[in-house]
Parts: C-alpha cells; sequence; structure tokens
C-alpha cells in the first residue's frame, strides 16, 4: 500500500505498542465429568477466551504453538478412549512467523476425552494443557488440573462438576494475593533459594510498574489514516476540486458566513461517510473476522493481485474509475436538492468520484487495522483518513486568500501518482509472501522478497531523477530539490538492504520481509545467547562475579519474543552490556523437560503440581514477578531485588538501553 512507507519513515515511534506484562486472566477453565452410560463417560473442558486472545487446538506440528493436550496422572478402573477431541469453531489459517497453518479458538474453547469404566471403583486424575496468545503476548503452557473418582455399578455415579480455573489471576490485586499464598510442599527441589524466589512484586511498584492500556495503538491507526488521507490529497482526483467545491460554496451564497458553515458542513460530511464505511465494515465482518480474513492465503493472493493492478494504473496503463452513472446520478440528486442533504450528497459524489486514488489507501488501510482485533479500529483509521480530506475544505473556506497560493495542478500530481504506485507495487509483495508461505510455493524467500524491494527502491529513485519516464510525465528534465533528495532517501534503502541478501536482520523491514528461516543463506552471525538457563545457578555465579541479573523469561513458540532477539539484542550497545555488564539468564517457560520428581505448590489457595522445567519458571515468574506473558525481562541485583521496572515487547532499541542502563546505576548505587 501507499502509505506504508510513509509511515514507517515517519510515525516509527508510534509503531512500537508499549504492553506490560502483568498477572492477566484472559482465559477461564471449567471441567465437567458427564456420563454417557454405565461404562462410558467424556471429561469435558469448556473454556472463556477473553477478546484478542486464542487458545491453540490440539495436535499442531512441531515447531509451532503450544498445541492442547491432554495429560492422566492416575488412572484406575478405567481407561482413554481415543484422543482428545476440540470442539466447534476452530479457525485455521496461516501463521507466517511459524510458515505453518495453525488452528485455534477465540471467544470460547470446547475440548473432550472419553472414558470408559472398567468396573468398580475408579479415580481419574491429570490436567488439561494449552497454550493461548495474543498480537503481543504468549502465555506460558497452561494446566487446568482436574480429578474425578467414584464407582461404576449398573448407573454410574456421577461425581459433581468441578470448576478448575486456568492458573493465572485476573487482577493486580489477584498479584498480590498469589505472591503472598504460595508455598512449596517439596523444598528439595527450591532449597536454599528462598532469598532468590522472595516475591519483589511490591519493589516492582515502587519503579513505576503498571499494566498500560494499549492506547498507543489507536494513536498509530489514527495518524496512519491520517496520512493515508494527506496522500489522498495530493492525488489528480481530489486536488483540483478543492479549488472549485470552495469557490461553490463561497459564491452561492451572499453571506459569507453561510459559505462557511456550508464549506464545514460539507468536511463534516466527509468524516461522515468515512467513518460510516469503518463502522459498516466492522458491523459486517466482525473484529475478530477481519483478523482472521487478514491472514487468510486466498484474501492475500486477491489483495496481491488488487495492489499490482492499481500500481499498473498509477503508471499509467489504465485508468480505474466507478461507473459514471453513479457518480452522476448522485451528483444530480445533489442539484435536485437544498440545504444539508444537498451538501452531503456533494460529500458523497466526491468519494465516488476520487475512489481511483483513494480506494487502495483506504483498501490497505482497513486490512492493517484489522489485525488489531478491536471493534473500533477501522472507525478510528477512517476517521483520520477523513479528517485529513476534508481539512483542506474547511481551512480554504475560511481562509479564501489562501486559494491564491495553493500550488496549481500539473505534472507534480502525476508524479505523486507513480511514486504511490512503485510504493502498492513492493507492498503488493507482503500479500503474496502470505500466501506463499501458507502454499509452501517457495518463491518468496526471505532474499528473494530482499531482491525485488532492492529492485523496486532503486527504480523509484532513478524514477524521481528522471531516469525513467512513463505515459503521463512531462518532458521536462529537471529535477527539483524535493525531488532529488527523495530519490536519495529511496535509493540509500535499496542499498540499506542489500546485506540482508547475506542474513543480515534489516530491522527496518523485519515486519515486512519473511521470516529469517525462510533464508537460504545467513552469514550474519551476531547473536546474544545467554550465559545460563538455571535461574539458581545463574544467580550465583552473578553473586561469585558481582554482576547484576538480566532474567529473560521466554519461549520457544514466542514470536515476539524472537523478533526483540533479532531487533533489540542485535544493537552493538545492547548486545555489549547484555555480554559485559549482566549476567545473562534465559527461563524457557515452555520447556518440556521433567523434573526430577514433580514438585507440589500452594497457588492462590489451591494446591499445584509442577512437572516440567518450563513449569517452574513460569512458577518463578507469577510467584516472584506477578506476571505471566512471555517476552518479559527484568533486572535483578545480587539478593534477587529489583533494579528496575520490568520490559516487555517494544522493539524501540533506545528504551531498551534506558533500561539496562537505569539498571546498572541502581546496581552500583
Amino acid at each position: 500500500m501507499k502509505t506504508r512507507a510513509t509511515l514507517c519513515w515517519l510515525l516509527m515511534a508510534l509503531f512500537c505498542l508499549p504492553m506490560f506484562a502483568q498477572m492477566q486472566d484472559p482465559v477461564q477453565f471449567k471441567t465437567e465429568w458427564k456420563e454417557l452410560s454405565a461404562t462410558e463417560a467424556e471429561i469435558v473442558f469448556t473454556g472463556t477466551i477473553d477478546a484478542g486472545w486464542h487458545v491453540y487446538s490440539t495436535g499442531l506440528e512441531d515447531g509451532g504453538p503450544t498445541s492442547a493436550t491432554f495429560n492422566v496422572d492416575e488412572i484406575k478402573g478405567a481407561e482413554l478412549v481415543g484422543k482428545l477431541t476440540p470442539g466447534a469453531g476452530e479457525v485455521e489459517n496461516m501463521d507466517p512467523i511459524f510458515s505453518m497453518q495453525v488452528r485455534y479458538f477465540e471467544g470460547n474453547a470446547r475440548f473432550t476425552q472419553k472414558v470408559r469404566l472398567t468396573g468398580g471403583d475408579y479415580v481419574v486424575k491429570g490436567y488439561l494443557e494449552y497454550g493461548a496468545c495474543n498480537d503481543q503476548n504468549c502465555l506460558p503452557p497452561t494446566a487446568v488440573e482436574f480429578s474425578f473418582s467414584g464407582k461404576a455399578q449398573q448407573s454410574v455415579q456421577t461425581p459433581a462438576q468441578q470448576e478448575t480455573p486456568a492458573p493465572v489471576a485476573g487482577t493486580k490485586e489477584d498479584t498480590v494475593a498469589v505472591a503472598a499464598d504460595h508455598t512449596v510442599s517439596a523444598p528439595a527441589q527450591l532449597e536454599g533459594t528462598s532469598d532468590y524466589w522472595k516475591p519483589v512484586i511490591k519493589e516492582l511498584s515502587e519503579f513505576g510498574e503498571t499494566q498500560q492500556q494499549d492506547t498507543h495503538s489507536w494513536v498509530y491507526i489514527f495518524f496512519a489514516g491520517f496520512i493515508g488521507g494527506l496522500l489522498a490529497l495530493f492525488t489528480p482526483c481530489v486536488w483540483p476540486i478543492i479549488p472549485m467545491t470552495v469557490s461553490f460554496f463561497l459564491k452561492r451564497s451572499k453571506d459569507k458566513k453561510k459559505g462557511i458553515r456550508d464549506a464545514w458542513t460539507y468536511g463534516a460530511s466527509i468524516v461522515v461517510i468515512y467513518v460510516a464505511l469503518g463502522l459498516a465494515i466492522t458491523l459486517i465482518f466482525g473484529a475478530s473476522a477481519l483478523n482472521a480474513l487478514s491472514t487468510n492465503a486466498i484474501f492475500n493472493i486477491f489483495f496481491f493481485l488488487m495492489l499490482v493492478v492499481f500500481a499498473a494504473s498509477f503508471f499509467g496503463a489504465f485508468e480505474i474509475t466507478l461507473p459514471s452513472k453513479w457518480s452522476n446520478a448522485v451528483d444530480s440528486k445533489a442539484e435536485a436538492t437544498t440545504g444539508l442533504l444537498s451538501i452531503f450528497l456533494m460529500a458523497f459524489t466526491l468519494s465516488l468520484v476520487s475512489f481511483s486514488c483513494t480506494g487502495p489507501i483506504i483498501g490497505f488501510l482497513l486490512v492493517e487495522v484489522s489485525t488489531t482485533g478491536s471493534i473500533i479500529a477501522p472507525a478510528l483509521g477512517m476517521l483520520g483518513f477523513a479528517v485529513a480530506l476534508a481539512l483542506p475544505f474547511t481551512l480554504f473556506a475560511m481562509f479564501p486568500s489562501w486559494l491564491k497560493s495553493m500550488p496549481k495542478s500539473g505534472g507534480w500530481m502525476n508524479v505523486i501518482k507513480v511514486v504511490l504506485g512503485f510504493l502498492e507495487l513492493a507492498f503488493a509483495l507482503k500479500f503474496l509472501s502470505v500466501a506463499d508461505l501458507a502454499y509452501g510455493w517457495r518463491l518468496l524467500d526471505r532474499e528473494t522478497f530482499l531482491a525485488l524491494w532492492i529492485v523496486i527502491f532503486a527504480l523509484l529513485g532513478f524514477y524521481l531523477l528522471g531516469k525513467i519516464k512513463f505515459p503521463h510525465d512531462d518532458d521536462s528534465n529537471k529535477v527539483g530539490v524535493g525531488r532529488f533528495f527523495l530519490a536519495l532517501l529511496s535509493l540509500a534503502f535499496a542499498v540499506y538492504m542489500v546485506p540482508g541478501l547475506w542474513g543480515a536482520p534489516l530491522k527496518a523491514v523485519s515486519a515486512f520481509a519473511p521470516p529469517m528461516q525462510t533464508q537460504d543463506f545467513n552469514l550474519y552471525k551476531n547473536e546474544v545467547h545467554a550465559k545460563f538457563q538455571d535461574y539458581d545457578a545463574g544467580m550465583e555465579y552473578a553473586r561469585q562475579q558481582g554482576k547484576p541479573v538480566m532474567i529473560d523469561f521466554t519461549g520457544y513458540g514466542c514470536v515476539n519474543c524472537r523478533k526483540m532477539e533479532l531487533s533489540v539484542w542485535t544493537d552493538s550497545k545492547v548486545s555489549k552490556m547484555l555480554t559485559d555488564d549482566y549476567v545473562l539468564i534465559t527461563l524457557y517457560v515452555d520447556e518440556k523437560a521433567k523434573l526430577p520428581e514433580p514438585i507440589k505448590i500452594m497457588e492462590n489457595g489451591k494446591e499445584r503440581t509442577l512437572r516440567t522445567v518450563g513449569d517452574k519458571w513460569s512458577y518463578l515468574q507469577r510467584s516472584k514477578f506477578g506476571a505471566n506473558a512471555q517476552p518479559f525481562y527484568v533486572l535483578l541485583d545480587n539478593e534477587g531485588n529489583p533494579l528496575n521496572k520490568s520490559y516487555s515487547y517494544d522493539e524501540d532499541v533506545a528504551k531498551y538501553v534506558d533500561f539496562l542502563q537505569t539498571g546498572l546505576k541502581n546496581y552500583k548505587k
């Protein structure tokens, strides 16, 4: 899309959406024993999932997110029949990061395990393990424990239904309660670590640890739409209409105030039309459906082809317009009416006439904001777009003298169209990449994608320098100062991407290019690795060396963890501090290695069992720091006390450097 590169250059700070990973309660499960007959029963798990989150289904391929699994600790007088079965409502989509199809549930999830009773007393104990993620964070693999017992006779006596909430706490108050209530029933596993494991939630709060709302994303969406509207203004479909429309409003009424009021009404009508479009799309499809659609392979192929067609149109191959009878009908209706309806119909005529220029911008904007899963995102994006589009009509009506200094239509407008055509062509490849990963064509591996982008932005630079001409360009060979600097930026961007052909991370395009694992030829070795993957051993080493500690709570299936490691940890300042100044301890909360023996703990008033190494580190994160989402970074002194507030997913390198430097300063104090 046309706006995407501009957004990256001008609004990079707004692109980072900080989100502190405090204890949250996005998923609640209940378990139920259902009698089917005297010899058969079902264990049913029913989950309620918060908006924006999803729970993965069963049987996903290795190397992907955590699948839902049924696990037995004890079974007597019964035997399992078949495997854990997911209920209706699965969503299946291609995950471009994992390069695989994934299946998950949104809103509600249901899993069923059949059990055959063999007679006499029966006991079935175990747990359902599942993985849950949103667009920013993933929970560690979470266990929903169950225990049913009874006696199978002629008619099975059904045990009382048991509700078992997922082991996460919902609020900050819940978090404190968890920390105060945790005890360990098998202290041999944690012996000698009481100081390191003591809760520090209160200490973190003294550094300003809070759970922030994701308000930056709303600001980003609005300004994304606003910049899209500004770009649409300077196209041949809109710019020439501005002086004619303003002059019409000022001349049709002898009262200047009324003319200004009509122009304001005209601008407000534009806003209403586009915001209504955004709301209609959300109401028709729904936020979750839009999110699913944006990752659908067939839809991405369609959008790729659409952007290529629009790019060809902007290059001058042909003209795309809506049927003229539509705009003529609305225009004639506007002339036949008076008052507010007449002005509204004129604004609607503008939206129809300008479709060939605004259509690609609006389409790409709606696809972009649909991935947020927010109900109001499309309307908010359209609000920003419409405000930018309506602004000149109202300003020029208030200050008519400005019309004299307004740049006249000319060849410069075609230059803008062609530049937008290049950008559309570049970002069409992003959509093709999603489909390519879905079908496994391997047409757009990372280096192929980057090679095409290098060529596109190099050609854009040559076009701006006047070395390439399209059908509607004039014959002038002069290059203005503005065009020269834009050409310089485009060519420099093309050169910047060249090292990516050999595996350089290219932070500026990491959100658009295919994942690094599709790179066939990779010479890049500048990676940061943890000294320890054991908390207690790492803390003891740091005490002996007199260094502060950074704990990295991560997961093998955590996409945003990999993004942070690729785009932030590879920065020279960050990598130097992590390597030289800190003892880095990485703890995988989804590590499946079994503990020497299970650990019984009391958490939130209930006894739970830690069975794997990942369970142990996940419990450490919850009980000590009051958090359970990844990535989660926290700095500690040699007594296990925090040196700064925690840090979650935010690819702003400067913020991360400040986070580390603040920790060092506090450690030296």
